[in-house]
């Protein structure tokens, strides 16, 4: 987005979803340069581009967005075996990965024709993310888009039962890649509650285990270091197996500086899914996870093969669910306007 002077003048125009709850703000065509030989190498320049900071702080900040928005930058592809590409942001960077983001723009895509959609039936909308090529499988009756399967990169645990210190205790916390690397907690180990009355306590201690996981060097990526680091903290509470062996969990996804997924969170739907296959308890062919989240929305999640990354057993995770168009904007900044790109209150 050209400045004048330091102040941003142009128009952006935006649609917006939600998936479960969660935001998704789509910029279909950014006002500034997201130069890149792909959608990783995109990212990180994007990450060191005060014009793509700047445009990404405008519309998450107050009064045009919250401490809680999420959206995504359609690029070009990294080739022609998939739709689009997206750099995925939220209050505080670009992230690696978004299930929740890749629903919503399998809806989008199909909503706006750029791909062709039956009017009963499935069509797979194919999308380059920093983290690889992910599917969101858009499935459709009577004209109306009624779920979409969102088809992740293989998903696999870094490392288990690490002793974590928290402000409620001593946390065992399990490394997870799917997508971005995430840290899972029992919450109930540490005597909470995945509710909302207990939001500003989930956010703390997930701030808490991030934090120190991030301090203790094992959140690596194995082959890719721009992958590194904790995206977020799930914390999950068990809420028991079905007779046909689904196992229903609730959680909260704390990630980046705080913010919280509304969702059941997509990509750490995919992690969650690579501890239970570890565990025994979900596999290719079912059982499948029944994820809710902490306002009570919810996605299925399943493994639909395995494979290896290096050493390390992976599976193929799916997670299904739907998203909605919550309406269309065009956000203006007023050249007088001293509060740009905005100011974040949690």
């Amino acid at each position: 987005m050209p400045e004048d002077g330091g102040v941003i003048t142009q128009t952006v125009a935006t649609t917006d979803y939600h998936t479960a709850g969660e935001p998704f703000r789509i910029v279909a065509e950014p006002p500034v340069p997201l130069p890149g030989d792909s959608v990783a190498d995109r990212r990180a320049r994007a990450l060191a581009s005060t014009d793509a900071q700047d445009l990404r702080r405008l519309l998450c900040s107050e009064p045009r967005g919250h401490a809680d928005m999420y959206g995504g930058f359609i690029v070009p592809p990294d080739d022609d075996g998939a739709h689009l590409g997206v750099l995925f942001w939220h209050k505080d960077g670009f992230s690696t990965a978004c299930g929740h983001g890749t629903i919503a723009l399998g809806a989008w895509a199909v909503d706006t024709g750029l791909v062709a959609a039956p009017g009963d039936g499935a069509v797979d909308v194919v999308v380059d993310v920093p983290s690889g090529r992910v599917t969101a499988r858009v499935h459709r009756a009577g004209g109306r888009t009624v779920g979409v399967d969102f088809v992740n990169v293989p998903s696999y645990v870094l490392a288990r039962d690490l002793a974590v210190p928290t402000t409620w205790g001593t946390a065992s916390a399990t490394l997870t890649y799917g997508g971005a690397i995430y840290a899972s907690v029992d919450a109930t180990s540490l005597g909470l509650v995945v509710d909302p009355a207990s939001y500003a306590d989930l956010i703390a201690v997930g701030r808490e285990i991030k934090q120190a996981l991030d301090a203790d060097g094992r959140a690596v990526h194995p082959t890719d270091p721009r992958l590194s680091g904790v995206y977020g903290t799930i914390l999950h509470e068990d809420l028991g197996t079905d007779a046909d062996g689904t196992v229903r969990q609730r959680n909260v996804t704390v990630f980046a500086d705080g913010q919280v997924d509304r969702s059941p969170c997509g990509s750490g739907t995919c992690a969650r899914l690579a501890v239970l296959a570890g565990d025994g308890r979900v596999g290719v062919g079912g059982p499948v996870l029944e994820h809710t989240s902490i306002v009570g929305s919810t996605f299925t999640g399943a493994v639909v093969g395995t494979t290896r990354v290096g050493d390390l057993p992976a599976v193929v995770p799916q997670v299904t669910g739907t998203a909605y168009r919550t309406g269309e904007h065009r956000f203006v900044v007023d050249p007088a306007d001293t509060l740009v790109p905005g100011f974040v209150l949690r």
